[in-house]
């Protein structure tokens, strides 16, 4: 494992956003969702698609806060031009959202 300094950590903005609108994504290579995340008035709303569809059902996503990296460049993803990270832990197939445990406001940076 590649040690990174502290100012090197500090580059990457990881925020809470609370996702408001998420939608199946059949084109995608792998089993993925669309997603919309709110990130507050300062960060706007961004695009994301995310591989959760084992552990999650679409009905439950709306309202989740998750936490995200917002400055990575935009990337393209079949039609979708995915505007953040959306991050979780993996184990194999299954991805489990990051999250905070009590609901903050959107846009908070995560240190």
């Amino acid at each position: 494992m590649n040690e990174i300094s502290w100012k090197e950590f500090e580059k990457i903005e990881m925020r809470v956003g609370t996702i408001i609108e998420a939608q199946p994504f059949p084109e995608a290579i792998n089993p993925a969702y669309k997603l919309l995340i709110d990130f507050g008035a300062e960060i706007g709303v961004k695009k994301s698609s995310a591989q959760i569809t084992g552990l999650y059902k679409l009905e439950e996503l709306i309202g989740k806060q998750v936490i995200s990296v917002i400055n990575f460049p935009k990337k393209q993803i079949g039609p979708l031009m995915s505007e953040c990270l959306v991050l979780g832990a993996v184990n194999e197939k299954d991805v489990t959202l990051l999250s905070v445990d009590k609901p903050v406001a959107n846009g908070l940076r995560i240190l």
